[in-house]
């Protein structure tokens, strides 16, 4: 069959590419500081995170396709469409829960970015099943390529971005991820031909180009209303920066993530005697009580230690201000706290003597103040 002669819009490819960098920034924004939320917040957050993401890809898609142009009158079935953008969603989603609510290592990161990559493909070729009164027609050279590029730049996205989970990087891996999502499309379809068929499949209600670019018009409305509520977050932090800045002598108070009763506390650093990890979390001592928190031990040793915490084992941080003494046990020691139902701290046998001296360190400093 003979191929029908394509032509697209400048206008709208230029659009899709901003509206592909906008869920980008949205999505990857929205998993920041997940360590400071409670549990069912971090669900809502991921899962935001993954309409966002998810969502934005099919948005730059069906963007990109209003701006197709044939010799031929053409529909979109209405349910396949609808199945592209959940599936986008989902697979994304799943990538999101392997990388927030398990250990991140770098091999689960390179995982999340080959899924995130699938779901781009996943996305784009079941869209394209969805053109009635004309069928695409695939080349191996162009799925090849577009599925290299997929894979490769969501990987180099999601190393980025999740590699140090600092603004900056979050911000390169937003670029990284739109370009990704928009060099797939481009390189899909130029490696694509279309030709008209006499009937429409009925899978779903066909829908015209006009009710496509509704509801593409819609979701890209709320995509850009959450890219401007995520901003804000990144002012605040600013803001409080150059607080800092003027006041240098000004110390911020860590606070540590709790629970109590099912509602989130936040404990001033200076008052945490301990913490332990509990499997994927921790635990949170104080003098009176116990909390739970939703840091594993790596992200609280990570930003405990910057406030003088000490890592006295693989599974504690102690604060060295509230130690009330140290005892050994021949190659081990244990912390002591005031408090006759605090349990102590173990100290392991590699960590004895950098402990020793630090706590020696910190009962002179004490001493002589």
């Amino acid at each position: 069959m003979e191929a029908l002669n394509a032509t697209h819009s400048t206008f709208l490819i230029a659009i899709s590419c901003i509206v592909s960098l906008v869920a980008s920034f949205t999505g990857l924004s929205l998993t920041r500081e997940l360590a400071y939320k409670t549990m069912f917040e971090k669900k809502v957050s991921i899962a935001l995170a993954a309409v966002a993401l998810g969502g934005g890809i099919w948005a730059m898609h069906f963007v990109a396709m209003l701006g197709l142009q044939l010799p031929i009158l053409f529909y979109y079935d209405a349910a396949i469409t609808l199945i592209s953008a959940l599936s986008a969603i989902l697979i994304v989603g799943a990538a999101l829960i392997l990388l927030h609510f398990a250990e991140r290592t770098n091999t689960k990161i390179l995982l999340a970015g080959c899924i995130v990559g699938v779901g781009v493909l996943v996305m784009h070729y079941i869209g394209m099943a969805g053109l009635e009164l004309c069928r695409a027609v695939y080349s191996v050279v162009g799925v090849g390529i577009s599925s290299v590029f997929a894979v490769g730049l969501c990987v180099l996205a999601f190393w980025i971005a999740y590699g140090n989970r600092t603004n900056r990087n979050i911000l390169l891996g937003t670029i990284c991820f739109a370009v990704a999502v928009s060099s797939v499309h481009f390189l899909a379809m130029a490696g694509t031909s279309l030709v008209a068929v006499p009937s429409a499949a009925k899978f779903g209600p066909s829908m015209s180009n006009e009710t496509l670019a509704l509801a593409v018009v819609f979701f890209s409305f709320v995509i850009f209303g959450a890219c401007l509520w995520v901003s804000v977050t990144y002012l605040i932090g600013t803001e409080q920066d150059v607080s800092a800045t003027k006041n240098p002598n000004s110390k911020p108070s860590l606070q540590v993530p709790c629970e109590r009763d099912g509602a989130k506390v936040f404990i001033a650093a200076r008052d945490v005697l301990f913490v332990r990890a509990d499997g994927h979390y921790t635990q949170v001592y104080t003098v009176d009580e116990r909390l739970f928190c939703v840091w594993p031990v790596t992200e609280a040793a990570k930003r405990l230690t910057a406030v003088g915490f000490l890592q006295t084992h693989r599974s504690y941080l102690v604060n060295p201000d509230r130690v009330a003494r140290f005892e050994r046990k021949k190659d081990k020691g244990n912390c002591v706290f005031d408090g006759a139902d605090l349990p102590p701290a173990p100290v392991s046998r590699s960590k004895l003597k950098v402990i020793q001296d630090a706590l020696a360190t910190q009962v002179s400093a004490t001493g002589a103040n």
